[in-house]
């Protein structure tokens, strides 16, 4: 009887390292693996880049050949076409709600869509009118858009791209007015939320030529997604 009560002894003693390194090992894992949610539209997507990656996709492979003892999963659920409104009612589908608590670090690129749409479909004429009401739509959006994130994981840092101009080798100082004067207003509410910066784009496609840069109209190629991957990085530091 002695010998069996000695035998579970030693065994009890012999699993508490196992359990030890396992519970360790586990906690350690979590913390060496971090989530990054991109939420958007085409930009976001990466509509253009022949690769199918976008400024995502290239973000992933920086920020993971930049680290060795971490390691970063980005998930895209950028939505090509979609405005801030339709954002606003994909984060609050259940199954995404539980992605979103799961995150470490969110990146939100909207905006461009309800400046465009809302103006007839493209900058050429512009409608004040409707840029002003659109504006004042998408920031309200933009607050909710924050505030839901935010609660989802509170310890989670926020990244919002400004706008830029689709037509930066044009003469185009109207559109370069109403880009700065959308981009001023996401500047002063990202201010009020907690864990939120602002990074500009819109300087990035100066003098830039749209062959070379740009895809379409509207969507940059691969060159002007390193851009904003470049731009990114050297804002927050992963």
């Amino acid at each position: 009887m002695k010998k069996w009560k000695i035998l579970s002894a030693l065994a009890v003693f012999a699993l508490i390292p196992i359990v030890y390194f396992s519970f360790f090992a586990k906690e350690g894992e979590s913390a060496s693996n971090k989530r990054v949610i991109a939420l958007g539209d085409s930009l976001t997507y990466g509509y253009g880049d022949k690769k199918d990656s976008g400024y995502i996709g290239r973000l992933e492979e920086e920020v993971n050949k930049k680290h060795t003892k971490i390691s970063y999963h980005f998930q895209n659920l950028g939505v090509p076409g979609q405005q801030s409104d339709k954002l606003l009612n994909q984060i609050v589908k259940p199954k995404v709600a539980e992605d979103l608590s799961e995150a470490d670090v969110f990146i939100i690129n909207i905006g461009t869509n309800d400046l465009i749409k809302n103006n007839g479909g493209d900058l050429f004429p512009l409608h004040h009118d409707k840029i002003v009401e659109a504006k004042k739509d998408y920031i309200d959006n933009l607050d909710k858009i924050l505030n839901i994130v935010g609660t989802a994981n509170k310890e989670a840092d926020i990244i919002v791209l400004g706008l830029y101009n689709p037509y930066p080798d044009k003469d185009s100082d109207k559109i370069e007015a109403y880009v700065d004067d959308w981009n001023n207003s996401m500047m002063k509410e990202v201010k009020k939320h907690e864990n939120t910066m602002y990074v500009s784009t819109n300087p990035l496609f100066k003098g830039k030529s749209k062959e070379q840069y740009f895809h379409d109209s509207l969507h940059p190629n691969g060159k002007g997604y390193e851009l904003m991957t470049n731009q990114i990085m050297k804002k927050y530091e992963f």
